[in-house]
C-alpha cells in the first residue's frame, strides 16, 4: 500500500493505492460515502490489487487526512468531482470509478462533468437519478414534513456537530444501526419531527464481525481528529449544487455502468412506497447489471467483501 497527494484548487486530498503501478488494465478509483474514510474500501484495495489491478481510494475533502475547508461552498458536488479528477489525473488520466453512499452520486457525476476520464461507473447503494426541476432537499421536506429526515436535521450549522461529537459511540451505533443487523426501516424513517439523529440507534453491546475493533478504531480516531462538520457540509451542499444544475440537467449515464447494493439498505425505502432499487440502470445508456445481497445492510463493501467483490470484478472483466 502506498499513499499520495493531489491538489485541486488549493484543497490537498489524501490518496491510497495498491497494485503494481505498470498495470496494463485501467486504474479504479473509489469514492467513500458518509460518515466513512477510504478505509472503507481496504477489502477492495486487497482483492483488485492482488488480481494484478492498480486501485486507489481517496479520502472526501473534509474526511481522514485531506484537507477540510470550513465554508459550505467548498462542499458543492461539482467541486469534490474536480478532486476526484485530480487525482483521476495522477493515476494516468483515465480510470474506472467505484463509489459507495455519497460517493455514488460523486462518480455518477464525475462521469457526466468529467465524461473523458471516466472509463465506466459502478454506483453502491445510491443509483443513478439525473437533476431535474426540483432539489432533493425541497422533496424531502415535502415528503417528511411530519417526520424526521437526517438530511433536513444536518441542515442547521453546530447542531448535529455537537450531537455526535459528544457522544463517542456515534460511530458505532451508525454503523451498527444501518447494517442488516441493526435496520430498523420504521424507527430510522418515522421518528418525530423534532428527533436527533442517533435516536433510536444503539450502540451494539459487541462489533458485528464485519468490523473488527482495529477497523472501527481507525474509523473513530480520524474523526475524533477531524470533526463532523466537512462531512456534515456536502447535505448542507445540495441547494447550492442545484443552483448550478444545468449543464446536468435530464443526462443519462454514457459510459458502461452497475449498481451494486445491500437487499436491507435502507437508502432503498427513502420515498415511503417506492422500491428505489427497482430499476437502477433506468438513466444509463450501457447499463450491465444490478447485484442485490440478501442479509446486508448499508455499508455493503464492508458489510458483504465478497460478494461485493465479486459483482466489481464482473463488471471490471466485462469492460
Amino acid at each position: 500500500m502506498d499513499e499520495f497527494r493531489v491538489t485541486n484548487g488549493g484543497v490537498s486530498i489524501h490518496v491510497v493505492a495498491a497494485g503494481p503501478r505498470a498495470s496494463r488494465t485501467l486504474p479504479i478509483l473509489c469514492v467513500h460515502g458518509w460518515p466513512e474514510l477510504s478505509h472503507s474500501w481496504r477489502h477492495q484495495l486487497a482483492h483488485f490489487a492482488a488480481a494484478g489491478h492498480r486501485i486507489a481510494a481517496l479520502d472526501v475533502r473534509g474526511y481522514g487526512k485531506s484537507d477540510k475547508p470550513w465554508a459550505i461552498a467548498d462542499y458543492r458536488m461539482s467541486v469534490i468531482c474536480g478532486d476526484v479528477a485530480a487525482v483521476i489525473d495522477a493515476l494516468g488520466g483515465r480510470a474506472i470509478l467505484f463509489g459507495h453512499d455519497w460517493g455514488a452520486p460523486i462518480v455518477w457525476n464525475t462521469a457526466l462533468l468529467h465524461e473523458d476520464m471516466v472509463a465506466a461507473v459502478a454506483g453502491l447503494s445510491v443509483p443513478y437519478a439525473p437533476a431535474g426541476d426540483i432539489s432533493f432537499l425541497d422533496m424531502a421536506r415535502q415528503i417528511y414534513r411530519d417526520r424526521f429526515f437526517y438530511q433536513l436535521y444536518f441542515q442547521e450549522e453546530g447542531k448535529v456537530e455537537d450531537e455526535l461529537g459528544g457522544d463517542p459511540l456515534a460511530l458505532h451505533k451508525i454503523y451498527f444501526g444501518l447494517s442488516a443487523e441493526g435496520t430498523d426501516i420504521n424507527l430510522l424513517m418515522n421518528k418525530p419531527p423534532d428527533g436527533r439523529m442517533l435516536d433510536g440507534l444503539a450502540a451494539p453491546a459487541r462489533l458485528p464481525e464485519w468490523m473488527p475493533e482495529a477497523d472501527m478504531a481507525v474509523f473513530v480516531r480520524a474523526f475524533r481528529e477531524g470533526g463532523w462538520r466537512g462531512p456534515i457540509n456536502r447535505y448542507r451542499a445540495q441547494d447550492l449544487d442545484f443552483a448550478e444544475r444545468e449543464p446536468l440537467r435530464g443526462r443519462r449515464i454514457a459510459q458502461p455502468a452497475c449498481f451494486v447494493a445491500g437487499a436491507n439498505d435502507v437508502v432503498r425505502h427513502f420515498v415511503p412506497g417506492v422500491d428505489l432499487y427497482a430499476d437502477p440502470g433506468a438513466h444509463c445508456d450501457d447499463f450491465r447489471g444490478s447485484t442485490l445481497i440478501e442479509g446486508v445492510g448499508h455499508w455493503v463493501q464492508q458489510e458483504a467483501p465478497a460478494a461485493t467483490n465479486a459483482a466489481l470484478e464482473a463488471f471490471v472483466k466485462g469492460l
